[in-house]
């Protein structure tokens, strides 16, 4: 598990770098709010496939891509509101975080990371179990063992 977070939270400063850049350059077509809303989804998707590649990548899913994608949208907004709630109030009661997103930005991402992880490893890259066993697939049932009766020679 440890590992895993790691390799979970490596991913997160790359999904960090990713939704900074992604912030500086929509902001001045969008604007602030728009372009944070805007780069959460991009740095997210991000995360998602490297997440599938490198974190969980041991885990057997038979799901499909994009609902594994959805699901991991959907699991991981609990950290999307404690990431984005953290950076709105930053920018609102910090002039300096509007100047610098950045600063508001990652102590966004640290405020999700956890609930992200934790969502992300019960949720979203779980074993699934597929509606069809594979060709690979073994099956789990044990055959009982042959029941002997004793015999009289025994003595």
């Amino acid at each position: 598990m440890v590992i895993r977070l790691f390799k979970f939270g490596s991913i997160g400063c790359l999904g960090f770098i990713w939704d900074s850049a992604t912030v500086y350059g929509l902001r001045p077509f969008t604007g602030l709010i728009a372009a944070t809303l805007i780069a959460y989804f991009v740095a997210a998707t991000l995360n998602w496939l490297l997440n599938r590649l490198w974190t969980f990548r041991e885990v057997e899913s038979f799901d499909h891509p994009l609902r594994q994608w959805a699901r991991f949208l959907v699991a991981n907004s609990l950290g999307f509101l404690l990431n984005r709630s953290t950076v709105y109030t930053l920018f609102y009661f910090f002039p300096l975080c509007r100047d610098y997103p950045v600063i508001a930005l990652a102590a966004g991402s640290l405020a999700g990371l956890i609930a992200n992880f934790n969502l992300s490893e019960k949720i979203v890259f779980r074993k699934t179990i597929s509606s069809a066993p594979s060709p690979n697939q073994t099956s789990n049932v044990q055959p009982e063992p042959e029941k002997t009766s004793p015999t009289k020679d025994a003595a």
